[in-house]
């Protein structure tokens, strides 16, 4: 067999796992949810198999499995303790739960979602979870962009922007020794809630590839970031913050302005946004959209305004 087997062995191992879930199976087409080369999802009925990143660490994924079965009031409970090896990738299997519909962004969980992750980050870490892979995914992206798009003025102003990060934002050193440390997410969007069970089940936080340990204000990041750069609406920003307070997120101080704990990490998420959409406009041939251009146009303003710093200068 070869990697190009996965997807079809994939299906086979959501379908087994969901006949052995129950005694009769309303089998129908096996769905792919996803096939990038960082993961590949397949969907059997209620059950769903989802093959992770090539070079996961088995070791870390279980941990973070067993976070994950901890706290089936956050986080989606898996159905497999460990992951199991197929070819060069380690799987895991998940109930199926109902996403967020992207279609329809006035009904966004935002209470929900910042309610989720205030409870993740007030429990304790499992002993040995390791550090949340935020910043090592901003990291990649920068590498993705250097490696794909031309040496324009677009990829210049990210670069510049990446630059004045603090080095623990860039991965390239730890966290400082005073920065607030909880669980975290690490790769929050609303792309990472489900309704469990489907399809009007409560909502859960999904994807534990990047969950461990680090900074709490790394996952109110990207909707904050948003927020700076006009693509998220102020009232819906408000209803987000404000929910997260009420649940005694510890991200941000409880009242008054959030943005010092906030700063670093938005910045940091509003880069790894703009080289992402660099880099795939780039493979694409095409121009920066609207949306693209403002997010090139915060990487400038990023550039030559000095953050709020909160435990660490950048350099």
């Amino acid at each position: 067999m070869t990697v190009t087997r996965l997807l079809p062995d994939l299906a086979r191992a959501a379908t087994v796992t969901a006949h052995a879930r129950r005694s009769t199976c309303p089998c129908g087409v096996t769905e792919t949810l996803a096939d990038r080369p960082d993961a590949a999802v397949v969907r059997h009925a209620d059950t769903v198999a989802k093959a992770h990143p090539p070079n996961t660490d088995p070791a870390d994924l279980t941990l973070r499995l067993a976070t994950a079965a901890a706290l089936p009031g956050t986080l989606l409970p898996p159905l497999t303790p460990s992951p199991a090896p197929l070819h060069d990738r380690l799987v895991t299997c998940w109930p199926y739960g109902t996403p967020v519909d992207p279609h329809d962004p006035d009904t966004a969980p935002w209470e929900a979602a910042a309610t989720l992750l205030a409870q993740l980050h007030r429990h304790p870490p499992l002993p040995g979870t390791p550090p949340m892979r935020g910043p090592a995914k901003a990291a990649q992206a920068i590498e993705r962009l250097k490696a794909t798009a031309p040496a324009d003025s677009e990829t210049a102003a990210v670069l510049r922007a990446w630059r004045t990060l603090p080095t623990w934002a860039r991965a390239e050193t730890p966290m400082p020794g005073d920065a607030p440390r909880t669980l975290c997410h690490g790769d929050f969007h609303l792309g990472q809630l489900v309704r469990h069970p489907a399809p009007h089940g409560p909502w859960r936080l999904i994807d534990v590839d990047d969950l461990g340990t680090g900074t709490p204000a790394w996952d109110l990041a990207r909707p904050a970031a948003w927020y700076a750069c006009g693509l998220l609406a102020p009232e819906e920003w408000t209803r987000f913050l404000t929910a997260y307070r009420a649940a005694a997120g510890p991200a941000v101080p409880p009242h008054g302005d959030p943005w010092p704990a906030l700063d670093l990490a938005a910045r940091a998420l509003t880069v790894q946004t703009a080289a992402t959409a660099t880099a795939k406009a780039a493979h694409a041939g095409r121009p920066l959209d609207e949306i693209e251009q403002s997010l090139i146009d915060a990487c400038d303003r990023i550039a030559s305004t000095p953050p709020e710093l909160t435990y660490e200068s950048a350099k």
